[in-house]
């Protein structure tokens, strides 16, 4: 079993954002630390989210046992499982208003926000957030959680790994299975990550012309 830290600092912006590729097959025998994780976790969140409120909740698979329990609610997507150092699931908090005091009062102790800012945005946040609809409010942590979701695949090339974005699953039964509430969290995707053992598949875009109107 391997351990151990990779950034790789000579990487360009090039070579992570356009050399990726959705890797399926990794390395079995590599494992990543706790450590390197949480970092990589770390730099993912800086990624946007509205009024500042990070819905984005992060469980990570890595045991056997836990990789086992995953695997009947994953479809075709099993390889990953099976191989990976790591399935990231990515879950949207309905209710991460509930921790809006929390980030803006570390912004103020940070010296980001005057605290008067602070108390005049939570005011209108808080309730602006409590009203919405089911509905929109999971169209909201979906997106932010999504931004989250890209970002990290991005981070985890400047680590060293390779990712497979995967949107294959049981959603209905996965936040149970993680011992979530369900009517909380609200599965976003699920990411392998680990040493790749393939090179992943080439694939093509339309062109910018084709998606894209200038008014």
């Amino acid at each position: 079993m391997k351990e151990e830290t990779n950034m790789t600092n000579e990487q360009t912006f090039s070579d992570i954002v356009f050399g990726r590729k959705s890797v399926r097959v990794y390395d079995e025998t590599y494992k990543i630390s706790h450590e390197e994780m949480l970092a990589m976790i770390q730099e993912a969140t800086t990624a946007p989210s509205s009024v500042n409120m990070q819905p984005w909740r992060f469980v990570v698979v890595e045991s056997d046992e836990q990789k086992a329990n995953l695997k009947p609610l994953i479809r075709f997507n099993t390889r990953q499982n099976d191989t990976s150092s790591a399935m990231v699931l990515i879950f949207g908090d309905m209710a991460c208003y509930e921790l809006g005091e929390e980030i803006y009062d570390q912004a103020v102790a940070e010296g980001k926000m005057p605290a008067d800012v602070r108390d005049q945005q939570l005011a209108a946040i808080i309730p602006y957030y409590k009203n919405f609809t089911t509905q929109q409010m999971n169209d909201v942590v979906k997106i932010d959680s999504s931004l989250a979701a890209m970002q990290f695949m991005l981070v985890a090339r400047a680590h060293g790994y390779e990712t497979n974005p995967i949107g294959g699953f049981e959603a209905d039964q996965l936040a149970e299975a993680m011992g979530l509430d369900k009517e909380r969290y609200v599965p976003v995707m699920i990411l392998s990550i680990g040493k790749a053992k393939e090179e992943g598949y080439s694939s093509v875009r339309l062109a910018a012309e084709k998606i894209t109107e200038f008014k």
